[in-house]
């Protein structure tokens, strides 16, 4: 037995013309009453009762019917899905982020963006550090990261970077260097720093040493934090300062806290997403695609 088959039985069961259902399925209709006859021999039963002027199923062809339709239904569906998933519209996606990705809103555009023309795909989002998420990517528990850089990305992972902000100083409100419009790097030695809980090459951290590299100081790193927002949050308390991008300012009102520009050139932060080179799923080559075309560097 064979879909062909099961094709041809519905087709007549649903006309009762052997003439009308050869036509729907661009068959002639000996071959129809062919791939009938076949079907009945394999199931050893008469399908249909058939005279001159009329079509009738048979106890059998109603039995059979019951049965076949949402069988051959449940089958169209699956070839269907089948075939959607090849063309990348469906599918799930794990997409990891850093929190402080989502400050810039680069993360809900290119969510809202992918939903827009592919409503079918699920996106499962886990919010983990920089680092972490490079690792899960690597080993294949994430399909797609949106990461603070410097990223160390092992052999096989590629970035792109999509967004880059200027870094500004986070004070406690009533910080003597509050009253200045902009701050020297070097006014902040000896001042207790503030950083997220990560590596020192990676995002933050990173980010905290060239603030001191330029301002000619180690940083005394006092306090870290498991984020951005909890950096902030300590800082509001007295605990310390921090270095922040720009977007955190527009996103994050914290009482108690202050955000002075660096002086000089700015310090600029990137936010990358990073994926696999040699990616199969087609659902997830397609988000890799989008993101490409609005990428401004590739590395």
């Amino acid at each position: 037995m064979e879909f062909r088959h099961l094709r041809a039985f519905l087709a007549v069961a649903e006309t009762l013309h052997f003439a009308r259902a050869a036509e729907g399925l661009g068959i002639s209709p000996p071959s129809l009453t062919e791939q009938i006859q076949d079907l009945e021999r394999e199931l050893g039963a008469r399908l249909f009762l058939r005279t001159k002027r009329s079509v009738a199923l048979s106890d059998a062809g109603r039995l059979f019917l019951d049965e076949a339709r949402p069988a051959l239904e449940q089958v169209d569906r699956a070839v269907r899905l089948a075939r959607q998933a090849g063309r990348g519209e469906r599918g799930i996606i794990e997409i990891g982020f850093a929190g402080s990705a989502a400050f810039s809103g680069v993360l809900a555009q290119t969510v809202a963006d992918w939903r827009r023309d592919h409503p079918e795909v699920e996106l499962h989002l886990h919010e983990m550090e920089s680092g972490p998420q490079i690792e899960a990517l690597a080993e294949g528990r994430l399909d797609i990261c949106f990461v603070r850089s410097p990223v160390i990305a092992p052999p096989g992972i590629a970035t792109a970077r999509l967004h880059r902000e200027a870094l500004l100083i986070a004070l406690p409100t009533g910080h003597a260097l509050t009253g200045e419009e902009s701050i020297a790097a070097a006014m902040l030695a000896g001042e207790a720093f503030i950083i997220p809980d990560q590596e020192a090459r990676i995002s933050f951290h990173h980010h905290t040493l060239a603030v001191a590299q330029r301002g000619g100081f180690v940083p005394r790193l006092a306090h870290r934090a498991r984020d951005l927002i909890a950096v902030a949050t300590l800082v509001g308390l007295g605990m310390g300062v921090a270095v922040v991008p720009e977007s955190l300012r527009q996103s994050l009102n914290l009482p108690g806290v202050a955000y002075r520009p660096l002086r000089g050139a700015p310090i600029l932060a990137d936010i990358v997403a990073a994926f696999r080179r040699g990616e199969t799923a087609p659902a997830t080559r397609a988000l890799i695609r989008q993101i490409r075309h609005v990428a401004v560097e590739e590395g």
